[in-house]
C-alpha cells in the first residue's frame, strides 16, 4: 500500500519471528507488517501500564512509611541550607 509516511526496516530475529507466528495463528488474515505494527503498539501500551504500576507502588510505599522516622529538630533546615550552598560541605 502506498504511503507518505517513512518506512522502517526490521530484521526478523528468531524472537520476533516467534511472536509474529503466534499472532498469525490468532489473526491469520493479518499481514506480517500489520502484525509487527500491532506487536509494537502492544509493547508501548504494556510499558506504559508497567510504568503506571511502578508509580502506584512507589506512592503506596511512601504512604506506608510516612511518619515512621523522626528526624532531629532543625534537620530539614540544615538540608535546605546545604542545598542553597550547592551541596558543598
Amino acid at each position: 500500500m502506498a504511503t507518505l509516511l517513512p518506512r522502517i526496516q526490521v530484521t526478523p530475529t528468531p524472537e520476533l519471528l516467534a511472536a509474529i507466528e503466534a499472532e498469525r495463528r490468532r489473526r491469520p488474515e493479518a499481514s506480517r507488517s500489520e502484525i509487527v505494527v500491532e506487536l509494537a503498539l502492544r509493547g508501548v501500551e504494556s510499558e506504559a501500564a508497567a510504568a503506571s504500576d511502578r508509580r502506584a507502588e512507589r506512592r503506596r510505599a511512601i504512604e506506608e512509611t510516612r511518619g515512621l522516622v523522626e528526624y532531629p529538630a532543625g534537620y530539614l533546615a540544615g538540608l535546605r541550607e546545604d542545598w542553597d550552598r550547592g551541596g558543598a560541605a
